[in-house]
């Protein structure tokens, strides 16, 4: 039987999955104990009804639940889509969810493109950025968290560091960070950096959200972030890095992305289990929530 979660902003921590329509048969009938809450995209799920809609409500009346945007294009040049903002602030009330993250990335110009691409790192898009962030934190009338975002290529004329730029859109907007480390392995093993540097460099302070995931070689060896295979050791020794630098690690919830080639549900409950042994090893530190309700 599920066990009964307490929903609430400040129970929101410890280790948690995608929630995926091509797993709701065995979430529904399995051993959820371990899932500490789900995640899911809000435009996967805005306006649906009949059955899918029974079954979130049926799972968010049950557990917490993050809102992790795929398509606001926070690094646009377009008008920023505040119908979208504001059908996702219902979406989040009427579920009861308290934290929104999206990606410090760009997918839309004259329409959608249905690909995450990278924001140039340049003072004026720092400033771009930011106020666009504030916006979207005005409608929503909370803060945001903002994902480093894995990319293929980097944009000409940068003037600053990829960790500096978020860095200054953190400070200038007010938002959080949502910190996911198989990305900056990705983008490590594929540019050639050190993602424990990179790591270190970040504004940590500011986590809200965590992302843990696995990814696909190709056979040049170029990475793509796939969500579509187990955790691999590096990336795992650089979410135990994280946890040791953050300092509110053990108060920050993580999530295990996993969105095909699904293994059983037992078998990612293992690799749940993983992140919360390393939750275990942080450092302690005073009890301090980072939410959105701050």
């Amino acid at each position: 039987m599920t066990q009964k979660h307490s929903i609430t902003e400040q129970s929101l921590r410890g280790a948690g999955l995608g929630f995926r329509r091509e797993m709701l048969n065995e979430l529904k009938t399995g051993d959820l104990t371990g899932i500490d809450f789900f995640e899911l995209a809000p435009e996967n799920w805005l306006g649906l009804g009949g059955r899918y809609a029974s079954d979130l409500r049926s799972f968010t009346e049950r557990f917490n639940f993050v809102c992790h945007g795929l398509s606001l294009s926070i690094g646009s040049a377009s008008e920023l889509d505040t119908q979208l903002l504001r059908n996702i602030k219902g979406f989040m009330k009427h579920h009861n969810i308290h934290l929104y993250t999206e990606h410090l990335s760009w997918c839309s110009d004259d329409g959608h493109l249905y690909d995450l691409l990278p924001i140039p790192c340049t003072h004026e898009a720092v400033h771009w950025v930011a106020d666009r962030i504030k916006q979207a934190q005005d409608i929503l009338e909370m803060p945001i968290g903002i994902e480093n975002a894995s990319y293929y290529f980097a944009p000409e004329g940068a003037q600053m560091r990829e960790e500096e730029f978020i860095s200054a859109v953190v400070q200038a907007s007010g938002c959080m960070l949502h910190l996911d480390v198989n990305n900056i392995y990705v983008n490590s093993q594929n540019f050639g950096f050190d993602a424990h540097d990179y790591l270190k460099a970040l504004p940590l302070d500011k986590t809200c959200y965590l992302h843990v995931a696995g990814h696909y070689v190709e056979p040049d060896g170029f990475i793509v972030d796939t969500h579509g295979a187990d955790v691999i050791d590096p990336v795992w020794e650089l979410l135990k890095q994280a946890y040791q630098l953050i300092p509110h690690a053990a108060q920050v919830p993580t999530c295990l992305e996993r969105d095909f080639n699904f293994p059983s549900l037992n078998q990612l409950q293992q690799e749940l289990n993983h992140i919360k042994r390393l939750q275990s090893q942080a450092p302690k530190a005073p009890h301090t929530i980072i939410s959105a309700a701050q």
